[in-house]
């Protein structure tokens, strides 16, 4: 019996990774050509890894394909509905830091709050006939937190590439995005609502609750929470 552990497949995420581990006495290392998605683990028996893409992760935590996945905390909460109940949160990591929140342009003085931008959507639809439009692509999680926060008349536009710049190319008036530093909003002349955060995201530990963890399965993950200290 083994159990699989999903880590990033490269980047700064995947070296991360393996730092965490390896100073905790279990060394993760890809084998292989750049190309390939196979590695080793070595320090505690009966862990397999395997190398996804981190957008991959949540997916198969989800589905019981792997025990254990590293991924960001964001990607988990917007790609997996009701993920407290299909994942357990093992450990923050602390590395892979960045904030999911809401930005508005510069030049929207009065638009400070999300009261601010409520009523900013009410007056945008008013005068143009159509809801303000917010580019993202974590469309669960700014979607659940503008609700809860009681923002109306607004709708969701797809951007899988640079959302900073939609507002300057006019395909939509605001933004929810990741940010870490925010700079890339400043050069785009865009600002951060004062209760604009959504989500702090960080690369976690996660556990799936649907894949196998009866028998050794259940033993060799006792002796890995041991060695990690988690």
């Amino acid at each position: 019996m083994t159990i699989k552990l999903g880590v990033p497949s490269k980047g700064r995420l995947m070296e991360k990774t393996f730092d965490w581990f390896g100073s905790r006495g279990v060394a993760l290392a890809k084998t292989g050509s750049e190309r390939e998605y196979s590695g080793v683990v070595e320090g505690v028996e009966g862990v397999e890894l395997v190398l996804l893409s981190a957008g991959e992760i949540p997916r198969e935590l989800a589905a019981g394909r792997i025990h254990l996945g590293v991924t960001g905390s964001d990607l988990v909460r917007e790609k997996l509905a009701n993920w407290g109940a299909r994942v357990k949160e093992v450990a923050p990591m602390g590395f892979g830091g960045a904030d999911l929140i809401i930005a508005v342009p510069n030049f929207w003085v009065d638009v400070d709050t999300l009261d601010d931008l409520d009523a900013a959507a009410a007056a945008f639809r008013r005068a143009h006939g159509f809801r303000l439009r917010i580019a993202t692509k974590y469309h669960r999680l700014v979607r659940d937190f503008l609700q809860a926060n009681g923002v109306a008349d607004y709708q969701l536009v797809d951007s899988q590439g640079a959302t900073e710049g939609t507002v300057r190319n006019e395909t939509a008036e605001a933004i929810a995005d990741i940010t870490s530093t925010g700079e890339t909003l400043r050069a785009n002349g865009l600002k951060i609502l004062s209760d604009g955060l959504i989500h702090s995201s960080q690369a976690t530990l996660f556990k799936s609750r649907a894949a196998d963890w009866d028998g050794d399965n259940r033993d060799i993950w006792r002796n890995l929470e041991q060695v990690l200290g988690v």
